[in-house]
């Protein structure tokens, strides 16, 4: 096993970017916007989560009617545009992603994105990337039928990237994260990020706070582990 068939696939929200107070703040404005309060706990399951998914939950708990398609569109569009706003006004890459990033291209690893986020804001995270640092392959929201838990975010992305999915190891910060990689058949390194507890998130393989504890070595240490069915 070279490293050459290796691939990480990064999910982007809270795992590259700390990106916690940009959707707290677009989340409370949009629900404001139509008289629906947003608790902590609520923003907190919201991680990982599709808006399709999201908002018609947090509008049943407000004892409002779900929205229609079209108002859930408006509504969806608006919460993202008010976060890329506030995101490209200040991008803050994870500490240790940087370093990281051009470690695993210089090792030879292809890297991926796996997102549930719609393409504009792929588009965006994409644009902050660090000087030097490609992504092979991109997945995001509009890219698939199911949002994660579900494994096919990780799993086209591997086909895209060519490898098999035993060879992937995935970074996320959410619980249905996690999970979707497991389903997925990688090895998964969850980084704790605001929001996060090391307790939700125990059934990655691998817990870090930041990247810099992160190496090739232990990268390449999961996948074998995975492949040999330790995983």
């Amino acid at each position: 096993m070279t490293a050459a068939r290796f691939a990480a696939i990064f999910d982007l929200d809270g795992t590259l970017y700390d990106t916690f107070e940009e959707h707290h703040v677009s989340w409370r404005e949009v629900c404001a916007e139509h008289g629906v309060s947003l608790s902590p706990a609520q923003f907190a399951w919201s991680f990982g989560r599709r808006n399709e998914e999201i908002v018609p939950a947090l509008w049943s708990e407000a004892g409002r009617s779900p929205p229609s398609p079209a108002e859930l569109a408006h509504i969806s569009e608006r919460k993202e545009q008010l976060f890329r706003e506030r995101f490209l006004t200040a991008p803050k890459l994870m500490t240790g992603a940087a370093a990281l990033l051009r470690a695993l291209r210089e090792a030879g690893w292809r890297l991926g994105a796996g997102s549930s986020a719609p393409p504009a804001n792929v588009e965006a995270f994409i644009s902050e990337l660090p000087k030097g640092v490609h992504f092979d392959a991109c997945v995001t929201g509009a890219d698939v039928q199911h949002g994660k838990p579900h494994p096919e975010v990780f799993l086209r992305a591997a086909e895209r990237l060519a490898v098999e999915p035993s060879d992937a190891v995935v970074f996320e910060d959410a619980p249905p994260g996690v999970e979707a990689a497991h389903r997925a058949h990688m090895a998964c390194v969850a980084i704790v990020s605001r929001g996060r507890t090391r307790e939700e998130l125990h059934d990655a393989n691998l817990l870090i706070d930041d990247f810099t504890s992160v190496t090739i070595a232990s990268l390449e240490s999961l996948v074998r582990l995975r492949t040999c069915g330790a995983g």
